[in-house]
């Protein structure tokens, strides 16, 4: 017999406190921070300035945009989240190195770093603690304005970095893990580098590599950036929460094309270790099939996988 979910009410907020003051990533950090966020960001501004004076972007552009947004957003989601962070399933050596590599590729920071930071944001969510609640300030309208700021961006500037020793000391010991976190400059600047000769090489032309680092680079970058950090804001304020969590945690359908399957983070937080998020009947999931896929070649084992029934108990 299939039974319906309910929606459960929001859980009460927690007090709205005046936040400790956050000590910050420090002058180079911020520094480098505002590089990494500005600069993709006004570079997707004159893209879309770009075409909406009827200019035409090449196949290639296109091309390389889409796969590079797609290798290095599953570095993030399989590799840095389901399985670094939740070990939602074991990977040879090799895997994790190539996941750990296409994830840096994202520009999101190093796989311990992120780790550090994720594993926090589970254990305290919108809670005192929690480095990117947008719950932080209180529940009036404009507390919320605030605390998605501070959800979306605000926190990589001022929030004090996760304890790795406490959080992530699992990963500092992978010596290969490891190895690929003290690359991370390398691999940011190859993630720009890598779409400019492609298409130098393809086509012979400085503009044909520069439109190619522009799109595939810095465009494709920024909207990686904000669907991630989508997923820290907009998918703990609004959406639907079919399971009981201790957190505002909602599933956002919207997002999930563009977040591979990370925006029904209800379901998530429901059932953190589970290489599925989009556990219902249509809902896309594409990080979740690429496991499946590393299962069936035999890359990948003891996968954790979530059945639709157990959501209903």
């Amino acid at each position: 017999m299939v039974q319906t979910l309910q929606r459960p009410p929001l859980p009460e907020p927690p007090p709205a406190a005046a936040p400790p003051t956050p000590e910050g990533p420090g002058p180079a950090g911020i520094v480098i921070t505002t590089v990494l966020v500005v600069i993709p960001l006004l570079a997707l501004v004159a893209g879309i300035g770009w075409v909406a004076v009827g200019n035409r972007v090449s196949w290639l552009d296109v091309g390389l945009t889409v796969g590079l947004y797609l290798v290095t957003g599953h570095g993030v989601t399989v590799g840095y989240h389901r399985l670094f962070t939740h070990k939602s399933f074991r990977a040879p050596t090799w895997l994790r190195v190539v996941l750990a590599v296409c994830g840096s590729m994202a520009v999101e920071g190093g796989p311990v770093s992120w780790v550090a930071n994720h594993r926090a944001h589970h254990q305290m969510a919108d809670q005192p603690g929690d480095p990117h609640s947008p719950h932080r300030y209180g529940t009036t309208p404009w507390a919320l304005v605030k605390g998605l700021g501070w959800a979306h961006v605000g926190w990589l500037f001022r929030a004090p970095p996760a304890q790795v020793d406490r959080y992530a000391r699992d990963l500092t010991r992978d010596r290969y893990v490891a190895a690929v976190d003290r690359a991370f400059p390398a691999l940011a600047v190859l993630s720009f580098a890598l779409p400019f000769a492609i298409a130098w090489a393809a086509t012979g032309s400085l503009s044909s590599a520069g439109w190619a680092l522009l799109w595939a680079g810095a465009v494709r970058v920024a909207l990686l950036h904000h669907i991630t950090w989508s997923v820290n804001s907009i998918c703990h304020v609004v959406g639907y929460r079919p399971n009981q969590t201790r957190d505002r945690s909602t599933n956002v359908w919207l997002l999930a094309v563009l977040s591979m399957g990370e925006s029904w983070h209800n379901h998530h937080h429901a059932f953190p270790a589970s290489a599925r998020h989009g556990i219902g009947r249509g809902q896309i999931d594409t990080s979740a099939r690429l496991i499946w896929l590393f299962e069936r070649l035999g890359w990948a084992s003891r996968v954790r996988w979530v059945r639709a029934g157990e959501l209903a108990q």
